[in-house]
């Protein structure tokens, strides 16, 4: 399985708070100086759901990945995610630096998030800091993506032999082992119970979840006149409840104009088709969202 592929595979190892937690930081120097940032972040419920401005210090670099870096705060229960500019495929064998993708990619994360709160999907970002930084919840990360397909494309038809462009009803569903070295191998609930990577009941609200986005994204996209194809999704734990992680943006999902086919998403920097970040913010203008 390499597609939908993710924004950042080792993010989950992060927020797992297990051994990744404790890498050497990418920057030395970062990791000497600990910046002091006003950062806006939800206040409780109680007090009216409003934004306030709490210090709050960006501290060391805990990893860098292919496209994100990870930071800890002064706050062991938040993160710092910040979207670069650096884009790959295949494994990290394509590897280019795209103009304002960090900043495309961070804008259209947040606003995607912010729609899936709305419909009851919780999620674990908490607010924009800047153009390329967002604040985000620490989870307890499902090994365990959840990919939805609505149309036939990518992995699904070579691994099936099916054509590409067949709507697929109901929309299929996927499980796959989030491991790098073994390219995610397809995996069912029943590993995944057995294995310990989650419960029953977990993988269940899992599926729930994924398919309560995909009737929120499906209809959000069909409005703006493109189609959803198919997406991956990461879930973690957070004081109980399982909350959706990682990202939602164009680098890992597929998305096509509704009348040309036209592809929208990182297959047109896969395929080498150009024009990927001026993509990108089309699918973002036209679901309304501001990139200036």
């Amino acid at each position: 399985h390499s597609e939908p592929e993710p924004a950042e595979r080792r993010y989950r190892d992060l927020c797992r708070g297990g051994s990744g937690l404790h890498r050497q930081p990418h920057d030395a120097e970062s990791a000497r100086s600990a910046i002091r940032l006003p950062i806006l972040i939800q206040e409780e419920a109680a007090r009216g759901g409003r934004f306030s401005e709490t210090p709050m210090e960006k501290r060391e670099e805990l990893y860098a990945g292919k496209a994100k870096s990870v930071y800890r705060t002064d706050n062991p229960e938040r993160f710092v995610l910040v979207f670069r500019d650096d884009t790959s495929a295949f494994d990290g064998e394509k590897k280019e630096q795209l103009n304002r993708k960090g900043m495309v990619n961070n804008k259209f994360n947040a606003f995607i998030m912010e729609k899936l709160e709305a419909a009851g999907v919780p999620t674990h970002f908490e607010g924009l800091l800047s153009s390329t930084e967002s604040l985000v919840k620490k989870l307890d990360m499902i090994p365990v993506e959840c990919v939805v397909r609505n149309v036939s494309a990518g992995s699904l038809c070579s691994r099936l032999g099916v054509a590409e462009g067949q709507e697929l009803n109901p929309p299929t569903y996927e499980l796959f082992l989030k491991n790098d070295a073994l390219h995610d191998p397809m995996v069912n609930e029943s590993l995944a119970v057995s294995f310990g990577w989650a419960a029953a009941d977990e993988l269940e609200q899992m599926k729930s979840l994924t398919y309560r986005v995909n009737d929120v994204l499906k209809a959000l996209f069909d409005e703006a006149g493109m189609l959803l194809v198919d997406y991956k999704l990461e879930f973690g734990r957070c004081e109980g409840k399982i909350v959706l992680g990682d990202e939602f943006s164009p680098d890992g999902c597929r998305i096509w104009d509704k009348e040309t086919r036209k592809k929208m998403d990182k297959d047109r920097f896969r395929q080498g088709l150009g024009d990927v970040i001026e993509t990108y913010e089309e699918v973002g203008r036209r679901l309304g969202i501001q990139f200036d």
